[in-house]
């Protein structure tokens, strides 16, 4: 069972935020209901509402969260609440002339990417002379360098995805349809702790020259190449694993193509160490692709920062500058996607520590063979 985070944790992470805001020079930071809100002050409304909650967090005033009054209760009993100021709004009211006096006029302000556009529409009207810039660009390592709580919930996130994956080796695949396996990791992956199942990739055959298959009712065949990409949230923290799978026995292009891939993925593995800026990860791993005749073949990005969601900052993509820091945690995913044949992806999670990387992932990266 791993460690709750406390008032103090989430207290200490406010402040974190209204400090990297003024080193950004920005005038503060408003969040929305989203992950954002959830990491910053551990609340989770229990319903998506379009009535406004918002959170201020500025150096002028302590952390200050916006609700409307029917919701007070629930905000109040967060775990981050004994650091917040609440300051709720009936619906009769103007919800954002509410705020307005909060902020400073003409200054600059982070905002969370999920706050509904209606609201900073809203804001925008009530303080004209306020600007507003996306957290995910003005602040992207806001929850990026994860601390010791963070890293062992995601270490058992990925453990949870590895015994999925242990297991889904011994269903049965040939004469199946890629549903029915889908339906089958989805139920290994709650087996194992996981609360929320966010994907469940599963492309036969020429499928799997799609990364994102939606999993169909094509029957998956002998002598198919398998892409299975699955993961989800266990204690709030994500999961992410890919491995490539071969109904029997597969052929040499099929072995060729997963060689290669396997060796993209270990090479931009090794590749990770503090001071190495993102883009050196994907830019290791395309080369190997490259140089082996697939680089067109290679269609997305090598890696996305991993925490309360599967995807955020830091992305490990060609013109990322941000250098690797101990505490981040990300994806290293190359694939092969040859249209209309079969594709090949291998993904784990990695962590940066001092000495270079960890990785949260250790199913075997061998083509495991299925039935």
């Amino acid at each position: 069972m791993t460690a709750q985070f406390t008032a103090d944790d989430y207290a200490h992470r406010m402040q974190r935020a209204v400090e990297s805001a003024t080193t950004a020079g920005l005038a503060g930071v408003l969040v929305g209901i989203g992950p954002d809100l959830a990491w910053l002050t551990g609340y989770k409304p229990t319903a998506v509402t379009e009535r406004l909650t918002l959170l201020l967090l500025t150096p002028d005033r302590p952390p200050t969260l916006v609700v409307p009054a029917l919701e007070r209760p629930d905000a109040a009993a967060a775990p981050g609440a004994p650091a917040l100021e609440l300051l709720d709004w009936y619906d009769a009211a103007d919800p954002y002339h509410v705020v307005a006096p909060l902020l400073r006029p003409g200054g600059r302000y982070g905002i969370s990417d999920s706050t509904w556009a209606m609201h900073l529409i809203g804001l925008q009207e009530a303080l004209p002379g306020t600007s507003y810039h996306a957290l995910s660009v003005c602040q992207p390592m806001l929850r990026a360098i994860k601390d010791q709580h963070e890293l062992a919930r995601l270490t058992a996130a990925g453990a949870a995805a590895d015994a999925a994956y242990g297991e889904i080796l011994g269903v049965r695949f040939a004469g199946r349809r890629e549903t029915e396996v889908a339906a089958d990791l989805a139920a290994l992956l709650r087996k194992f702790g996981h609360e929320q199942v966010d994907f469940t990739v599963v492309g036969s055959g020429p499928n799997g020259a799609n990364p994102h298959h939606e999993a169909g009712d094509r029957e998956i065949r002998p002598g198919d190449a398998v892409v299975l990409d699955f993961g989800g949230l266990l204690d709030g923290y994500g999961s992410d694993t890919t491995r490539t799978v071969t109904v029997g026995e597969p052929d040499d292009e099929v072995r060729e193509v997963h060689a290669i891939v396997r060796r993209a993925q270990q090479a931009a593995f090794a590749a990770v160490k503090p001071g190495v800026p993102c883009e050196e990860i994907d830019w290791v791993a395309r080369q190997v692709i490259r140089d082996a005749g697939y680089g067109e073949y290679f269609i997305h990005r090598t890696g996305h920062g991993i925490g309360v969601t599967t995807h955020e900052p830091p992305y490990m993509v060609a013109g990322e500058k941000q250098p690797l820091v101990p505490g981040m945690c990300f994806s290293i995913e190359p694939g092969i996607y040859l249209p209309g044949r079969f594709g090949v992806r291998i993904e784990d999670i990695v962590t940066v520590t001092t000495a270079g990387g960890h990785r949260l992932n250790n199913t075997d990266h061998g083509l495991a063979v299925v039935s």
